[in-house]
């Protein structure tokens, strides 16, 4: 048996309840390093909650979640994204007035606080980044480019940029390609099979085009508890999950 501290990311007996109800349900599941592991589901299943529950948005009722080695359920937000755990939440929060160049800018590491925004120094190694994190996100051309004037889909490659410049080791994203066209689409896959050398990835996510394209394994949530855990193809031939989930 593997210990947990084998693990990136160890989930065990996670559960959280809203005035008695159980939104996340004694979950357990385990995601290794550089793993890209999908979460689906029906709505309502608890699939947002859990992504809240591990980066200390919302507090566990029971549980516990480990990240190298690391009790996340012990820290505050701010203390886990210091521990290496980014999150995107669903609709992107990008500064719009500033330029893609100024929103990474302000993302860099040492640039947080306003004493860090005061001190922070714009160094070679600081530019040479920022032009390094835009050429992975499709942004290369747009870095003189107001935010507000990206497309939806280039907002959210923008902010996946932000918490890329701060290098988690574990990136959180809540349906990354929500909203996005299919060339869109496409290229955001193209992106997390790229930044998973030497990190992973927890995406919540509707779209099975989008799963099949990027998930190394796929966790199929119903009613806050585990239905069905696996690969793409073997989740998809899951009778259970047909009838609860794919067959809708």
């Amino acid at each position: 048996m593997a210990s947990t501290t084998d693990y990136l990311l160890s989930v065990e007996g996670l559960t959280v309840s809203f005035d008695g109800f159980r939104a996340v349900d004694n979950l357990s599941f385990y995601v290794d390093n550089d793993e890209i592991r999908v979460i689906i589901g029906p709505n309502g299943a608890g699939k947002t909650t859990v992504l809240d529950l591990i980066c200390g948005r919302t507090r566990a009722t029971g549980g516990a979640v480990q990240f190298k080695g690391h009790d996340l359920l012990k820290m505050r937000e701010d203390q886990i994204v210091h521990k290496g755990v980014g999150r995107k939440f669903q609709n992107p929060s990008i500064y719009d007035d500033l330029t893609v160049f100024e929103n990474l800018e302000l993302s860099a590491p040492g640039s947080y606080s306003v004493f860090g925004a005061l001190a922070f120094k714009r160094t070679g190694a600081i530019i040479d980044r920022i032009e390094e994190i835009a050429e992975m996100i499709f942004l290369s051309d747009l870095l003189d480019q107001k935010a507000a004037l990206l497309s939806h889909g280039q907002k959210q490659w923008l902010e996946i940029g932000m918490l890329l410049i701060q290098d988690p080791e574990l990136l959180m994203l809540d349906e990354p390609v929500a909203g996005m066209s299919v060339a869109e689409r496409k290229k955001t896959a193209e992106l997390l099979n790229t930044i998973t050398k030497g990190r992973s990835v927890l995406v919540v996510e509707h779209d099975m085009k989008f799963v099949e394209d990027i998930a190394h394994k796929v966790t199929v949530l119903h009613q806050g508890k585990i239905l069905a855990e696996g690969s793409m193809d073997a989740v998809q031939a899951n009778p259970k999950v047909i009838e609860v989930y794919l067959g809708h």
